[in-house]
């Protein structure tokens, strides 16, 4: 059997790859080389060193950048030498890797904050965490932590050429979270919890505006309000207006519209802001591909398409707040009839016979300490005739004490 030639050119060619592949060939270019053209020991280590973190020899590559940092504590690679280090670590991946990348980086921004490249150290110990972020029904540490790192980027580094990455970075991260607490609030919603459906959905929807459910999550809010009676009218209300206020392109329109027919609360007019932003978000959104919900389930990544490409996200963290159903300090002082304030009243002239007479317990005090002195010779008396008492009875007692007959023994029955 003769093998085409097209067939063997096709195999070599894979074979030639892979060997290329594996033999460490496929080469990374390093992102913050120095182009200074120089042979000063100092840039040649430097110069070494990349080419190892290219090759993804990590390890020599960090020999290499130890040397040069304690051999040339004054060379003006050091910064540069610094960074590399944690380029090598970012690289190498791996949980290890990842918090030895990210402490490598907090360390460059406390040396040298002023650097141009301390903005770049922190976008990527932001991206350290959304690479390690996993799907919103899971553990979210590793999203709060990215929403942290962008945040403080967009904080400490406003006008760094990182701040429109991080901040689109920031309400993907900012999806994944809102989305979270979007299905626990979901959750009790269709469990019939609607404290606590109410009071979560509520929180996430106006700290998290940007959310693309956000208006689903004001519906529900709006419906459990309704669901706990009349005495929440006003929050049903809000809820619902919110809807046709902020999100006028969405599904959940004409449903809050009848429910403030219904209460015959006034409908709002739909914001202008909010109507363009709604149609840039339609125009841009990513559709998700045929196989997308297949893979999806072997992906641990999250999903965040759906997040928002216009806006600003929020600049805060998400704090809890308490449920409707639980009264608050306030509330339960009003009922108690108890009050916080304070009150300061003069004392004025004495009115009271207390302070008018004179003190009844010194008078007392006197007359107590002449009786003491007369009563003491007849006590004394009393105290000998009771004394003698028990010795004249001992010799009566024991006269009329008899012995007491022990018995004798049974004689034993002779047959």
């Amino acid at each position: 059997m003769t093998i085409p030639t097209n067939l063997r050119i096709l195999i070599v060619l894979a074979l030639w790859a892979g060997l290329f592949t594996g033999c460490g060939f496929r080469r990374k270019k390093y992102e913050n080389p120095i182009d200074k053209d120089t042979q000063q020991p100092d840039k040649v280590l430097f110069d070494k060193a990349v080419r190892d973190i290219e090759k993804g020899r990590y390890e020599v590559a960090r020999l290499t950048l130890n040397t040069l940092m304690n051999t040339y504590d004054t060379s003006e690679y050091m910064a540069k030498a610094k960074l590399a280090i944690a380029d090598s670590w970012m690289r190498e991946g791996g949980s290890h890797g990842l918090a030895q990348a990210e402490a490598e980086y907090k360390d460059f921004i406390l040396f040298y904050p002023t650097m141009e490249e301390a903005a770049e150290a922190q976008e990527k110990v932001c991206m350290i965490h959304v690479r390690q972020m996993e799907k919103p029904d899971r553990d979210n540490n590793h999203a709060l932590r990215a929403e942290d790192e962008c945040r403080n980027l967009l904080l400490q580094f406003p006008n760094s050429r990182f701040a429109p990455r991080v901040q689109q970075l920031l309400r993907n991260v900012q999806e994944v979270i809102a989305e979270g607490e979007f299905r626990r609030g979901e959750f009790y919603f269709k469990k019939g919890s609607f404290p606590s459906a109410a009071n979560r959905l509520e929180a996430m929807a106006n700290h998290y505006p940007l959310y693309s459910q956000a208006d689903a999550a004001w519906w529900m809010t709006g419906e459990s309000y309704g669901k706990l009676g009349p005495r929440f009218q006003a929050q049903a209300v809000q809820a619902y207006q919110r809807i046709v206020r902020d999100y006028p392109l969405s599904p959940w329109v004409d449903r809050a519209k009848e429910r403030l027919k219904e209460m015959e609360k006034d409908i709002p007019e739909p914001d202008p802001v909010a109507v363009a932003r709604m149609k840039y978000e339609k125009e841009n959104y990513v559709k998700p591909g045929l196989l997308s919900p297949f893979w999806g389930m072997f992906r641990k990544s999250p999903d965040m398409r759906a997040a928002a490409k216009s806006g600003n996200p929020a600049m805060g963290p998400l704090r809890p707040s308490i449920p409707v159903s639980v009264p608050s300090a306030d509330t339960a002082a009003a009922g108690a009839g108890a009050t916080a304030e304070v009150t300061v009243d003069t004392i004025g002239a004495a009115t009271s016979e207390l302070d008018r007479k004179p003190d009844a317990r010194l008078g007392a005090q006197g007359s107590a300490g002449g009786a003491s002195g007369e009563t003491a010779g007849p006590a004394a008396t009393e105290s000998g005739a009771k004394a003698e008492t028990p010795q004249a009875a001992a010799p009566q007692s024991n006269k009329k004490q008899k012995k007491e007959k022990t018995p004798k023994p049974p004689k034993a029955k002779t047959k």
